[in-house]
C-alpha cells in the first residue's frame, strides 16, 4: 500500500512541475540553440516515462501476468468440455 501511495505521490508531482510559467519568458539557449523550456519539458518526460516504468514494475499485480499460449489452450480447453 505505501508502494502505491508513492507512485501516486510522484505522479501528482509530476503534474505539478508539468506547469512551468517560470520558463515561458526565459530566452536562455542551453548548448547554444536548445531552449531551456524545451529541455525542461524534455526532462519532464524521460522522469513521467521512468515513473510509469517504475508503477508497472513495483505496483502492477502479479495474478493478471498470463502467458498467451496457456491462455489461449486453458479457453479451449474449457469450452471443449461444455
Amino acid at each position: 500500500m505505501m508502494k502505491k501511495l508513492c507512485i501516486w505521490c510522484s505522479v501528482a508531482l509530476l503534474l505539478i512541475l508539468h506547469q512551468d510559467n517560470w520558463f515561458w519568458t526565459d530566452g536562455t539557449l542551453v548548448f547554444g540553440f536548445l531552449p531551456i523550456g524545451l529541455l525542461y519539458h524534455a526532462g519532464i518526460s524521460l522522469a513521467a516515462a521512468g515513473l510509469w516504468f517504475t508503477a508497472i514494475c513495483v505496483i502492477w499485480p502479479k495474478d493478471v501476468e498470463y502467458d498467451e499460449n496457456e491462455l489461449a489452450e486453458g479457453s479451449l480447453g474449457k469450452e471443449a468440455e461444455v
